[in-house]
């Protein structure tokens, strides 16, 4: 039995991304060449808690405790999926992961997202992956640094570590261009809206 596939249909390395409804959202989705009602301002990754399905992302914008550890987080924490699109205010996609994981790939999936809870939030990365121009200095003037990550950084680290695609540098994915990649590459099926 496949219990990814009884709840909700999302597997683990499945992305979710989010636009929300306000200025902030609507800029990034714009800033990072997203089209407007369509493009992503924050991504999430699918990883696992006690076999169950479990939304991991690197935030400052939720009133939810981390789900695992119990603490409010500004950075990576866990929250279950449901809950997390239910009182999200904006557009959810559900991106599905071309095919489901080997065990030794979600085993490696589940420690590094696990090992990366807590982790604090990287504000100023975020902006550096934002814009044409400072996504390309960001890439090759700075080195990665995963002490501090944004919502894609997390998930273009988590996609590196688990060999599914050759991430060079994690600190300057955005969220609409790591999706854009990862659906060209065929890591990701076309995405399917939540909400």
């Amino acid at each position: 039995m496949n219990i990814a596939r009884e709840i909700g249909g999302y597997k683990i390395g499945d992305v979710i991304g989010f636009l929300g409804q306000g200025f902030v959202s609507r800029f990034i989705n714009l800033g990072t060449f997203g089209i407007p009602n369509w493009g992503v301002s924050h991504v999430a990754i699918v990883g696992e808690w006690e076999g169950i399905p479990i939304l991991f992302e690197s935030t400052t914008l939720n009133e939810l405790p981390c789900y695992i550890t119990g603490n409010f987080v500004k950075g990576v924490q866990a929250h279950p999926i449901a809950q997390r699109i239910g009182k999200y205010d904006g557009h959810v996609w559900h991106y599905p992961l071309y095919r489901e994981l080997y065990h030794h790939e979600s085993t490696r999936l589940r420690r590094f997202l696990h090992d990366a809870l807590g982790t604090p939030y990287d504000a100023l990365g975020a902006v550096r992956s934002g814009g044409l121009i400072t996504n390309f200095l960001e890439g090759r003037l700075r080195a990665e640094d995963l002490s501090s990550v944004f919502c894609s950084e997390l998930m273009a680290s988590a996609f590196g570590n688990l060999g599914l695609y050759s991430i060079a540098n994690a600190s300057r994915w955005n969220p609409n261009k790591i999706c854009r990649r990862l659906r060209r590459a065929g890591v990701l099926r076309k995405p399917v809206r939540k909400k």
